[in-house]
C-alpha cells in the first residue's frame, strides 16, 4: 500500500516538474553567463545610424538600440557594425560611403579606446573580452562598394571588415537579391562568382543574408570555406518569405560548417507580423493615390500614426525568437545557430521583451528555461561564429603561403 501511494507521490511530482521549471527565475544565471561568454552580434545598424543623425555611442543616448551602458548592461562584446549600403548607392559612390561608415566605427574607438576597440580577428574578440573592452568588428552590407574591382575585397580587409553581404533589397553586379521578383543572374552573376573566391583567399567572411535561394546555393557551391547569414530567420515561420532560411537551406549551411544568425526583427520572426506589413503597404498605396499630387509628408506620416492606431503592430515576443532558436538547432544542430539582431536596422518592429542591446539576459533566460546547457548557449551567444571566422583566417594564411 505505501509503495503505491509513493508511486503516486512520484508520479505528480514529475508532472509538477515543467511548472517548476517555467516558475524558476532564471534572470541572475542568465546575468553572469551574458558576462561570462563573448556575445557576438552577427549585424547591428549603428554606422548608418550615425550617418543620419549623430550621437555619441560612447555614452547613453536618448535614441537608438545601441550605446555603451546598454551594451555593456547585456553583456554584449562583440557586435558587428553595418557598414550599410543602400541599394540605390550602386554605382554612385558606393564605395565612398562605405569608407566614410567605417570611419565612422573608428572615431567611436577614437573616443573611448578605454571603452572600445577594433576587433581584426576571432582572437582580437576573444582578447577584448578578457580586458573588458566591446569589439567593433566591422561587416559590408551590400557588395555594391567592391563596385566590380576585385582590388577593393583587399582595400576592405585592410580597412577591418570582416564580412561582406552580398547583395541588399535589389540585385547588384553580384547576386539577385531575395527582395527582387525578377532575378537578373539567376543567382550569382560571374563576378559574383569571382568575388566569393576572392574573399575566401583574403580572408573576409561570406554572408548570404538578403541573397536569392538561388544565390545561396551558389555561393556555398563556390565558398571553400564555411558561410554566414549575418542576419536571416526561418522562413518555416514566415512561409513566403524569401528573405528567410527554409529548411532545405539550412540544412545546406549547416553542411557547409556555417552558421545562421537569428534577426530579432518582427516581420522576420511571425507571419502576423508579415502580413500586417503587406496590408499596411497596401492601404499606404492606396492612400497615396487618392492623394496624388497633393500629398504631402506630413499627411503621409498622419496616415501612418493614424493606421498604426487603429491597426496596432502585432510585436513578436522573446519567446518567438526562441523558436526560431529551437526550430534551427533541433533541424541542423546547435552548432550552427547564432545571434544577428538587426539592432538599430528594424526601426520600431522588435520583440517585446528584446528592444535594445541591453535584454541579451531575456533571451538567455528563456534559453535557460526550456533547458539549454550553458556550453550550447556559449556557442549561440558567439562561439559558433567565432569558430567560422577563425575557419576562414586559416584557410587565408594557407592561401598567403602558397
Amino acid at each position: 500500500m505505501m509503495n503505491q501511494f509513493m508511486g503516486k507521490l512520484l508520479a505528480l511530482c514529475l508532472m509538477a516538474l515543467p511548472a517548476l521549471v517555467m516558475a524558476k527565475d532564471f534572470s541572475a544565471e542568465a546575468k553572469k553567463l551574458v558576462q561570462k561568454y563573448p556575445i557576438v552580434d552577427g549585424h547591428i545598424d549603428v554606422p548608418y545610424r550615425l550617418q543620419e543623425e549623430w550621437q555619441d555611442v560612447t555614452q547613453a543616448t536618448a535614441g537608438g538600440d545601441f550605446d555603451y551602458p546598454r551594451a555593456r548592461a547585456g553583456g554584449l562584446d562583440a557586435p558587428f557594425m553595418s557598414i550599410y549600403i543602400p541599394a540605390a548607392k550602386e554605382g554612385k559612390g558606393a564605395k565612398a560611403l562605405a569608407d566614410v561608415l567605417i570611419d565612422q566605427v573608428e572615431a567611436i574607438v577614437y573616443r573611448a579606446p578605454d571603452k572600445f576597440a577594433i576587433a581584426r580577428t576571432a582572437a582580437d574578440i576573444r582578447n577584448n573580452h578578457k580586458a573588458g573592452k566591446i569589439s567593433l568588428p566591422m561587416g559590408i552590407e551590400n557588395g555594391a562598394a567592391i563596385e566590380g574591382d576585385l582590388k577593393n575585397v583587399q582595400h576592405f580587409y585592410n580597412r577591418g571588415i570582416r564580412y561582406i553581404t552580398l547583395t541588399h533589397s535589389k540585385a547588384n553586379h553580384i547576386s539577385d537579391s531575395s527582395y527582387d521578383k525578377t532575378k537578373i543572374w539567376e543567382g550569382l552573376s560571374p563576378f559574383g562568382v569571382q568575388l566569393v573566391k576572392e574573399m575566401n583567399r583574403v580572408g573576409i567572411m561570406v554572408d548570404v543574408s538578403h541573397v536569392s535561394d538561388a544565390a545561396f546555393y551558389q555561393a556555398i557551391k563556390v565558398s571553400q570555406v564555411p558561410v554566414i547569414a549575418s542576419h536571416s530567420s526561418l522562413r518555416h515561420f514566415t512561409p513566403g518569405l524569401e528573405r528567410n532560411v527554409d529548411d532545405k537551406m539550412l540544412k545546406a549551411l549547416a553542411k557547409n560548417g556555417g552558421v545562421i544568425m537569428i534577426n530579432f526583427g518582427s516581420y522576420f520572426l511571425t507571419d502576423k507580423a508579415v502580413q500586417w506589413s503587406h496590408k499596411e503597404d497596401e492601404a499606404k498605396k492606396a492612400f497615396e493615390a487618392l492623394q496624388g499630387g497633393n500629398l504631402t509628408a506630413a499627411a503621409a506620416k498622419q496616415f501612418e500614426d493614424t493606421y498604426k492606431a487603429r491597426f496596432p503592430y502585432p510585436f513578436a515576443s522573446t519567446s518567438d525568437v526562441a523558436d526560431h532558436i529551437d526550430y534551427a538547432v533541433k533541424l541542423v544542430g546547435v552548432d550552427h545557430v547564432g545571434l544577428g539582431s538587426d539592432y538599430d536596422g528594424v526601426g520600431d518592429s522588435l520583440p517585446n521583451g528584446l528592444k535594445d542591446v541591453s535584454t541579451f539576459p531575456v533571451l538567455v533566460a528563456e534559453l535557460l528555461r526550456r533547458g539549454y546547457k550553458e556550453a550550447d548557449i556559449a556557442k549561440i551567444l558567439g562561439g559558433n561564429v567565432l569558430r567560422v571566422m577563425e575557419s576562414v583566417e586559416r584557410f587565408a594564411a594557407q592561401q598567403a603561403k602558397s
